[in-house]
């Protein structure tokens, strides 16, 4: 009599990033099979960071990128990842504008934002306060700011390396203005899982993500060139030095530094009423293979 065949449950998990380069080239590997993990079938969904940001609020994907902000009111549905990560580490968000515009001088002005639950827009309120905000997709800014639509426009993803091409100014590097303020990193974007999904699944998909990064930084080439596809037209170079300012050693690991980064970002968020008090972080590490 013959034995029956073992079924093995192959469990699918949606898994949402932004539709850029530098998320393109963390998931390389993952994406494109070089790294598996067993049972687990993922899903990927390219979607833009405000979206996921809103997204999280219904556990619409069980892996998600998200900002670090946005993740302070989803904290409870959602579990940090200890990798695949953003910092700027003396760079970050870019306030631009038409004409010069001293940093000291933006209070009252009309500013544009990709989204208010972005980590950009939470740094640009410790910043000064008292601008009015427009929200509007980040690839449309660098035009509404040209256009002089607004006064400013607050620059995220590769418009960061692209405003003085079309003759803007630039006001305030955040990321500079963070580091000189704090001395540590500034925490952009994260990763996080669906806390009902429990500690063992989020703990191998931490170590596959790790993998996956680890992967793109040792294939750089191959990788750059997969993540090209998500570059919007970038000249190739350009996009080599958009990735590394983004997927670096930040992104295999926090590390207490970056712990401490982020843990600073939430209580100068909460002291600026912006943070809900009551927020909790919590890392979740990746399982040894």
């Amino acid at each position: 009599m013959s034995t029956p065949a073992t079924s093995t449950k192959v469990e699918t998990l949606r898994l949402a990033h932004s539709p850029d380069s530098d998320d393109a080239f963390m998931f390389y590997a993952l994406a494109t099979g070089k790294v598996r993990l067993p049972n687990i079938k993922f899903t990927h969904v390219l979607k833009d960071i405000e979206s996921l940001n809103q997204a999280a609020h219904q556990e619409v994907y069980d892996v998600t990128a998200l900002s670090f902000f946005g993740y302070a009111f989803v904290a409870d549905k959602y579990v940090l990842l200890d990798c695949g990560a953003s910092f700027g580490e003396g760079y970050g968000p870019i306030v631009v504008s038409s004409h010069p515009i001293k940093k000291n001088d933006l209070a009252g002005r009309k500013i544009a934002v990709p989204g208010t639950l972005t980590t950009s827009y939470l740094t640009l309120k410790l910043f000064e306060p008292n601008v009015e905000i427009v929200t509007m997709p980040f690839d449309k800014i660098l035009d509404a700011v040209q256009a002089k639509e607004v006064e400013a426009g607050l620059l995220i993803h590769e418009g960061q390396l692209l405003y003085s091409e079309i003759g803007l100014h630039r006001v305030v590097d955040l990321g500079q203005w963070w580091h000189e303020t704090t001395g540590l990193p500034l925490p952009l974007g994260a990763n996080a899982i669906r806390r009902s999904l429990g500690p063992e699944i989020g703990q191998q998909v931490a170590r596959i993500i790790r993998e996956s990064v680890s992967y793109a930084l040792d294939h750089r080439e191959p990788a750059l060139a997969y993540a090209l596809q998500f570059a919007r037209d970038m000249d190739p170079q350009l996009a080599d030095k958009f990735v590394g300012m983004y997927v670096n050693r930040w992104t295999l690991d926090y590390g207490e530094e970056g712990r401490r980064a982020v843990r600073e970002l939430f209580s100068r968020g909460a002291a600026a009423g912006l943070v809900p008090k009551s927020y909790q972080l919590e890392f979740l590490a990746g399982t040894a293979a």
